[in-house]
């Protein structure tokens, strides 16, 4: 078979309609799907996604919630079952991380967001999909093809949805407040957590202007991908604090390090490093160097790391045996 536009106008479309037990007729498909793919379609037409290669991330997540709180707002959102059901429908394909390659074929139903963000490293669709995508035509079918199919009462209102960005809007919301301590009961949704996660993340790195404060790295792609971590002074798990203050962003290594008290700050921001550790840094300067250096810090005073937080740091987590 071709695989057309024709044919993918098919596949977004309902199956065909059966009658229920009272004799209406009713599609067999519930909207997590096509929700799921508009949700795809929007963020390639905004340029969040610029290669066959979708990730289950927070942005993904943002963007499947707020269409799906407009479009199916009785129900509770679950992005995990269409994320993984979709696979069933021949375009939608997992690309394990190493070593969980066999679970699709051992028929595991990885289908939890903690799962997912466990085992697949990243969606592909068929290629003939994707190059459709890219032409705004193709995409504008496709799109018409899934809001007529199954929400053909909401046309009017799904139309400028499909111009928020989500994510962003969250992510500018939190750095107006300058971040935000959540409560436990706030933490019970995963897909809200992740959510929550990837915005604070975002949100420190960008503050720091994607740089280390540890060693002044700063590594991006072209497509705005970076090699730093926003990163907790004082650990989310305990005190659930998400403002900008108790952030730091640090390089992959050096971020490691400071989870396990190797280093810490002085409140004047300067680096204190543990006499504990060896290092033997042919390529690199030694952490040890780095001692007495003040960190990189944000350009905005008010985002400086909180003194508090620091002396927290180093009286729980600096230096313990």
């Amino acid at each position: 078979m071709t695989k057309n536009l024709a044919y993918y106008v098919k596949k977004f479309s309902p199956r065909v309609k059966v009658s229920n037990p009272i004799g209406l007729n009713v599609s067999p498909d519930a909207p997590n799907k096509p929700i799921l793919l508009l949700s795809i379609v929007e963020m390639i037409a905004t340029g969040q996604i610029t290669q066959n290669q979708i990730p289950f991330n927070a942005e993904l997540i943002a963007t499947f919630l707020k269409l799906w709180s407009h479009l199916e707002p009785v129900r509770k959102p679950d992005i995990g079952l269409p994320f993984y059901h979709l696979t069933s429908d021949g375009f939608w394909h997992y690309q394990m991380k190493v070593g969980f390659e066999g679970l699709m074929q051992a028929r595991v139903r990885i289908r939890t967001p903690s799962t997912i963000r466990g085992t697949v490293e990243y969606v592909y669709l068929d290629s003939e999909l994707w190059q459709l995508l890219q032409n705004e035509s193709d995409r504008t079918i496709l799109t018409h093809t899934l809001i007529d199919s199954w929400f053909k009462d909401k046309t009017q209102d799904i139309e400028p949805l499909l111009q928020v960005n989500a994510f962003a809007e969250i992510e500018e919301n939190l750095r107006s407040q300058g971040g935000k301590i959540y409560q436990p009961e706030e933490l019970k949704d995963e897909q809200k957590v992740i959510v929550r996660d990837g915005a604070f993340r975002k949100i420190i790195t960008s503050t720091y202007n994607y740089t280390c404060a540890f060693c002044g790295l700063q590594i991006l792609d072209t497509d705005g991908k970076n090699i730093v971590d926003g990163s907790h002074i004082k650990p989310f798990s305990k005190f659930y604090d998400d403002r900008i203050d108790n952030g730091l962003s640090l390089c992959k290594n050096h971020h490691w390090a400071f989870d396990r008290g190797w280093f810490t700050i002085a409140d004047d921001y300067t680096i204190i490093v543990s006499d504990r550790i060896r290092e033997v840094s042919p390529n690199a300067k030694p952490m040890r160097e780095f001692i007495g250096d003040r960190i990189t810090l944000p350009a905005q005073q008010q985002y400086y790391p909180r003194l508090d937080a620091l002396a927290w740091h180093r009286e729980n987590m600096f230096d313990v045996a």
